[in-house]
């Protein structure tokens, strides 16, 4: 919910009722907005004049809320695991920190690859707004001949000066239109530029990941989403708004000061006093609106969790409690914008009856030199006209107080998760492992030039080598695997057991690279070394650990060197079922061009620019529409092409296909990727054991390594290795140096439930 009111700046207008928050204006309606004013007694030039730059509310009460993305489950929940009014309050941020945060969020877009066009945009609407200020002089000057003709009652001046209103109307709407659209039209390249800037450096280095699995803050979604728009939008509206204030108090205060010098100092005095009693009663606003925007985003965020888990809570029965929890969210945000919509009323009281003196006060100085025969009638307009415009512009604050105060919430949040992914005060690495001490190298098999001139060459059988590896939890640092050594060679496919809790899925994490924290060495075996150098920047420091070695520096380069994972639970990304066999593999290219040409002239090229990963590796030709089928057959789903019209059509692929159905998806996007080694973490879980050994021959048929976690006995005969993992307390109970046994599956019989049995 928004607070915020549209202001329109006419230079002197009757008093009108307050109004009520209305919806995004456009360009005409803002129009309107100055010229409803022109009721009424006052000048005629003053009631004409054309309109500021919109309002820093228009532009907050720009942000799309209808849809959320899930922010991080324990950070949405706004600390609900400490239970209910967990971080209902904060501390307020200083003045010095706010500024340094704008700076830090909005600085980059003006020295970017796209500043030449930014700052000839902005050079443009600055020209703009100088034209229209320039109007609004000549407005002015207007209006007190023309009510000098009304006072004189000379029907030909009058006539004269009438015909000179319709022709400045005639040539001043274009500027200010125009204004306006180019305004609109650079504060959209400027979001569209923040989005993919912020965007990219949410997803290098699985910083998205670590944000989300160790809570690092709340609703990174809405921050990239609506934050983003309300900084850019009203960022440039309030800088415009400065700009031709300080251009207004130039041309009128000569203007006023000429006039009556005394009427000047009243404004100054006026607009001084008003802004520190805004400041005063509005100055827990901030925070308020902080919070409000993040107990929005909770309240969403728990819908859509509703939404997404249907099912389960059908199941469940749940109704109750999910309605409850809900209730409960939006009373937090409730008893937030009630004590928001209290400061906003304390606020109000002052600002409308700071604004609506106003409509009195000018008149009042200046009528006494009227009454005596010093000024003509049109003087008066002309004062109560200068007196507004340069009150209006002593008086932002006054009048956009509410605005500021939400546009610095949005300043904060933006400046934290600014912080987080530059890696400052609040950042990853201040937050994140303990103890990073494990490397992930990727090692080649072919023949290296040595720095002495010799031929080096790792075992060409050998995939996967793991060294003296003990894994800790990240941040609490308590020990799941200690001194794990293995060898994996081609074809031996190692089965990982142990019970719930023993760090087996965690064991990928570390093979995946997702989780560093501990000690050790996992080195991959690659095919050929055109992998290890495809990855190179020339412009960057080089990541190469030896001769033929190179450590990991991105997921791609995991994928791109035949490392492929499948969770138990597969992703089913948002597109159609050709894109889900694809994914991660290639990219679809979504926009289609008949003409070239146009695609090489793409306005907004940054858009286009999805790689976060140092360099781009080796990646196998995109598969035809008929080996898709294939696979598709392969692993036994060619039935949902009818089902769903063939491969290019649009659905919620994790609601319409069953677990089942998804598990062996994914299975199809390993089999198209052709990787070298694949790491699956019960994923068979919901299949039957016919389809489960069906899908097995089928990746051992295309000579990939797979490393398998899982429960069921079933699964020893698809593995020729077995690696058993206890809990490490229980590993110490035992006198167990070591929580963890490699056997073959040979020597395993069916019956035998422990590890350490023989």
């Amino acid at each position: 919910m928004h607070l915020l009111t549209p202001i329109c700046f006419p230079s002197a207008s009757p008093p009108q009722p307050p109004t009520r928050p209305l919806p995004p204006p456009r360009p005409s309606r803002r129009l309107a907005c100055a010229s409803a004013s022109v009721h009424g007694s006052g000048s005629f030039a003053r009631r004409l004049r054309l309109p500021r730059p919109p309002s820093v509310a228009s532009a907050m009460r720009r942000r799309g809320r209808q849809r959320a993305a899930p922010p991080p489950p324990a950070a949405a929940a706004g600390g609900d695991a400490a239970g209910p009014g967990a971080q209902e309050k904060r501390d307020g941020t200083d003045l010095k920190t706010l500024a340094t945060r704008f700076w830090k969020v909005a600085a980059p877009y003006w020295w970017s690859e796209d500043k030449t066009q930014a700052r000839l945009r902005l050079a443009a609407v600055f020209a703009l707004t100088l034209g229209t200020t320039g109007i609004s002089v000549g407005f002015n000057f207007l209006g007190r001949d023309f009510y000098n003709a009304l006072a004189d009652k000379d029907q030909e001046k009058f006539t004269t000066q009438l015909l000179y209103y319709l022709g400045a109307f005639a040539g001043g709407i274009p500027f200010f239109v125009l204004r306006d659209y180019a305004r609109e039209t650079l504060s959209l390249r400027w979001r569209s530029w923040m989005t993919s800037y912020y965007m990219k450096r949410y997803f290098k280095n699985k910083t998205f990941y670590k944000i989300q699995s160790q809570s690092m803050i709340d609703n990174p979604d809405q921050r990239i989403n609506d934050d983003l728009s309300a900084f850019t939008g009203t960022a440039l509206a309030f800088s415009l708004t400065l700009f031709n204030a300080a251009v207004d108090l130039i041309s009128f205060s000569n203007i006023l000061y000429g006039i009556y010098p005394p009427l000047f100092i009243v404004l100054v005095v006026y607009s001084l006093g008003g802004t520190a009693i805004s400041v005063f009663l509005g100055k827990n606003l901030v925070n308020l609106n902080f919070m409000q925007e993040k107990k929005e985003a909770d309240f969403r965020y728990g819908l859509v969790r509703v939404r997404e888990n249907a099912e389960s809570i059908a199941f469940y029965g749940g109704e109750e409690n999910e309605l409850q929890l809900l209730l409960d969210r939006f009373r937090r945000a409730f008893d937030n914008l009630s004590e928001l919509l209290i400061a906003s009323r304390n606020l109000e009281f002052f600002t409308n009856g700071y604004r609506y003196l106003i409509q009195i006060l000018p008149a009042a100085v200046v009528a006494p030199m009227y009454f005596s025969g010093k000024i003509e009638f049109g003087v008066i307009n002309q004062s109560v006209s200068a007196f507004n415009h340069i009150l209006s512009d002593f008086s932002l604050i006054v009048f956009q107080f509410q605005s500021i105060s939400a546009f610095s919430a949005v300043i904060d949040r933006l400046g934290e998760f600014d912080d987080l992914l530059d890696g400052n005060e609040s950042s990853l690495s201040s937050q994140g492992d303990s103890i990073d001490g494990i490397s992930i190298i990727f090692k080649s098999s072919s023949p290296v030039l040595g720095s002495n001139g010799s031929l080096t060459q790792s075992d060409p059988c050998t995939v996967l080598e793991i060294r003296n590896l003990t894994l800790l939890t990240p941040r609490s640092g308590n020990i799941l695997i200690t001194d794990l050594t293995i060898e994996l060679k081609d074809k031996d496919h190692l089965l990982v057991m142990g019970p719930s809790g023993s760090g087996k899925t965690s064991l990928l994490r570390a093979l995946a690279g997702l989780w560093t924290s501990g000690m050790g060495d996992i080195i991959y075996h690659v095919r050929g070394s055109m992998q290890l150098q495809s990855n190179l920047s020339c412009d960057e420091p080089s990541n190469m650990k030896s001769e033929g070695e190179q450590l990991l520096q991105s997921s791609k380069q995991r994928r791109d060197n035949g490392i492929f994972f499948v969770p138990q639970r597969p992703y089913m990304v948002l597109g159609t079922l050709r894109q889900q066999l694809l994914y991660p593999t290639w990219t679809e290219d979504v926009h289609h061009s008949a003409n070239s040409d146009a695609q090489n002239k793409d306005p907004l090229p940054f858009l286009s620019e999805v790689s976060t990963s140092d360099g781009v590796g080796a990646k196998p030709e995109m598969p035809s529409t008929a080996e898709l089928i294939r696979v598709l057959e392969g692993v036994k789903l060619g039935y949902i092409l009818p089902r769903f019209n063939g491969l290019d059509s649009m659905h919620d692929w994790a609601s319409v296909l069953s677990l089942g159905e998804q598990q062996r998806l994914a299975f199809a996007r390993l089999l198209l990727a052709k990787p070298t080694l694949v790491l699956l973490d019960e994923s068979t879980s919901a299949l039957d054991e016919t389809n489960e050994a069906h899908l097995y021959s089928q990746i051992e048929a295309a000579g990939i390594t797979y490393i398998s976690i899982g429960h069921r006995k079933t699964l020893h005969k698809f593995h020729n290795k077995a690696l058993y993992i206890l809990k490490s307390d229980l590993a110490e109970a035992d006198n167990n140096l070591r929580n963890w046994e490699l056997k073959s599956t040979d020597q395993i019989s069916v019956e035998e439930s422990t590890p350490f049995s023989s």
